[in-house]
């Protein structure tokens, strides 16, 4: 496959730039893979597609608020920061990005906060645009990181053209985040409200969660033509025994496994052992999925409508079929969905 077959036209005001009222309002696009049929529903109708016994496996990542802005010392430039990762608890490490890049130096010292209370030193360049700071913080790390956190906001991708504001704290978080440690939310899993998750319940529906600490590499613009010379950036991820014990049960039983969202998809992915099972991982996955790929686990994908050239459109046309989904994509654009993590859904079953 090539990149420029993952391009299609996306009118900008099809963009969301807030999420719907209600979680689970969204619309949801639901093909059927065998017949390539198209339908038009609402998000919480997504229950009518499953039966008792079958399991939805979740991100149970939690987003921290990962962009803030200081100044730099001396010149009191403004700067912005975006928290990438912890590399070191106890020294209070961070991989970072920091713009404007060219401004900023080995040694230099930043300042956050209104009181400047959090100071940071830069001691290494990692990349163009990556440093790594040393927060210079006397205090334990749990207060440490309550500060840290408290500077922050929530890190909204590049196309929300707006502050992040208020309802973004709770918004750009599903209702299920647990474990701290992405800067991306898993967006298919936003569409869930506390109601429907009981319904699932309800029904008999199992739910299972995962760990997959997304970062921005999801949204790192791909450079070759040629998708096997793309190189994905590592995402630590988590997969334990009884996630694996209810996902093979399921799978032997003849029920349905449903990967919500992407990173969800790739997780299980990068879990899979021999004869359509899971093994439990614990560790780091730079796994790219695009077309053709053999799905042995999941047999259901949900995820919301992405914009072109993506690694997340490329993953769901390797779940969906190229052609059924880039077919979709253009009755979605016509149909006026909405598209990007505040947007509507796609369940392809």
């Amino acid at each position: 496959m090539k990149l420029s077959q993952f391009k299609f036209h996306l009118p900008e005001e099809l963009i969301a730039q807030h999420p719907v009222p209600q979680r689970d309002e969204s619309r949801m696009m639901v093909i059927h893979r065998k017949t390539g049929e198209i339908e038009h529903k609402v998000f919480r109708e997504i229950i009518n597609y499953f039966d008792e016994g079958d399991v939805m496996v979740f991100n149970d990542t939690k987003v921290f608020p990962a962009r803030l802005y200081g100044y730099k010392e001396k010149t009191g430039a403004k700067i912005e920061v975006f928290l990438l990762r912890e590399l070191n608890a106890e020294n209070k490490l961070w991989d970072v990005l920091v713009e404007p890049a060219r401004k900023i130096r080995i040694g230099n010292k930043l300042y956050f906060g209104k009181d400047e209370s959090m100071v940071a030193e830069v001691i290494d360049n990692t990349t163009s645009r990556g440093r790594t700071l040393r927060f210079l913080y006397d205090g334990p790390h749990d207060e440490f990181k309550k500060e840290l956190f408290s500077l922050g906001q929530s890190p909204l991708p590049h196309y929300i053209m707006r502050e992040p504001e208020e309802l973004d704290i709770e918004r750009y978080q599903t209702i299920y985040a647990e474990k701290e440690g992405a800067v991306v939310a898993p967006a298919a899993g936003l569409h869930f409200s506390r109601e429907l998750m009981k319904r699932l319940e309800i029904k008999g529906i199992h739910q299972a969660f995962l760990t997959v600490h997304s970062g921005l590499g999801n949204f790192r613009e791909i450079d070759v033509e040629d998708l096997t010379k793309h190189r994905m950036d590592s995402e630590q991820m988590e997969v334990d025994e009884p996630l694996v014990e209810l996902v093979n049960g399921v799978k032997d039983a003849g029920h349905r496994v449903c990967a919500i969202g992407t990173s969800v998809l790739r997780g299980i992915a990068s879990a899979g052992s021999m004869g359509g099972h899971m093994k439990t991982y614990s560790g780091w996955t730079n796994k790219f999925i695009f077309p053709p790929y053999d799905f042995t686990v999941t047999d259901a994908l949900l995820s919301n409508f992405h914009l072109p050239y993506s690694t997340m459109l490329m993953m769901v046309a390797a779940f969906g079929g190229y052609e059924t989904v880039m077919h979709a994509y253009n009755v979605a654009v016509k149909e006026k969905y909405r598209f990007g993590a505040y947007g509507d859904a796609m369940l392809i079953v």
